[in-house]
């Protein structure tokens, strides 16, 4: 929470996010703001600034979308640079609502509000890496596994049963739909324009990452303080990829890498 009320640590997050994306070979299709050094400070935040549309804003991403299926291509991009971030970057974008996604109008995804971010330890990437194929394809017992693996159990853990009890969970999550506002604006110029946007519920998604966590406990499992945020995250894309990429199947499409070759840590800022 300190952290996040530092602007000066989230400059320093956006530097170091940067790298990775330039190091990664990814800053051709995302990006994010660089600080403005000199006018920041712990109170104050100066950035570049990212011209695009919300990605969560439907009615804008197909006008500014240059070619057909720009909305999934963005997903793809954002999904598979997140996944990316976990296991290759030193943090990954913990607060991945629609608000802080964007299409930038250069075509590339723009990641924006790097005030909360997550850390993983060393322990848990294969888990990670696991946990995410298992929650693509609904293997609900393979999802236990995986967290057992990330976890501290105090005894043996029944992975089967632990499964049944995350497949209730998602099946309850899997009836609640995102909301679609349609309505109009007035342009700068005085045009009128539909707009019409898909909003996640915070709270719904928070509530769901609550129940895993408790069914965790009652199978005996305690969780990393780092799985929430981590969970959280994945729900959130979870939610755009039925929205705006039903299609999309992130196993099988080359532009999302749910697994990352490896992970090697973030260069000291002084080395840039």
């Amino acid at each position: 929470m300190l952290g996040e009320l530092d602007f000066n640590q989230e400059a320093d997050n956006l530097v170091v996010y940067e790298r990775f994306l330039r190091e990664s070979e990814l800053d051709a299709t995302a990006t994010c703001p660089l600080p403005v050094r000199e006018l920041t400070a712990k109170k104050v935040l100066t950035m570049t600034r990212l011209d695009g549309v919300p990605l969560l804003d439907a009615e804008a991403l197909r006008r500014t979308a240059a070619t057909a299926g720009a909305a999934e291509a963005a997903v793809a991009t954002a999904l598979n640079v997140w996944s990316t971030s976990v296991v290759s970057c030193d943090f990954f974008h913990a607060d991945v609502h629609g608000g802080n996604l964007l299409l930038c109008d250069d075509g590339r995804v723009g990641f924006i509000d790097f005030g909360i971010v997550g850390r993983l330890p060393p322990k848990v990437w294969n888990a990670v890496t696991g946990l995410g194929e298992s929650f693509v394809t609904g293997d609900f017992e393979a999802m236990a596994k995986s967290l057992v693996a990330m976890g501290a159990a105090e005894e043996t853990v029944d992975t089967a049963k632990f499964g049944r009890d995350l497949e209730a969970i998602f099946d309850r999550m899997s009836r609640v739909q995102p909301t679609v506002t349609v309505g109009t604006t007035t342009t700068a110029s005085g045009d009128v324009a539909a707009f019409s946007t898909l909003d996640v519920d915070d709270e719904e998604v928070s509530r769901i990452v609550i129940d895993i966590i408790n069914a965790a406990e009652d199978n005996g499992l305690k969780l990393p303080r780092e799985f929430g945020l981590l969970t959280k995250q994945a729900l959130y894309f979870d939610r755009y990829l039925k929205s705006l990429a039903p299609d999309l199947d992130p196993l099988n499409d080359p532009r999302v890498q749910l697994s990352a070759p490896g992970r090697s840590a973030a260069p000291a800022l002084g080395d840039a």
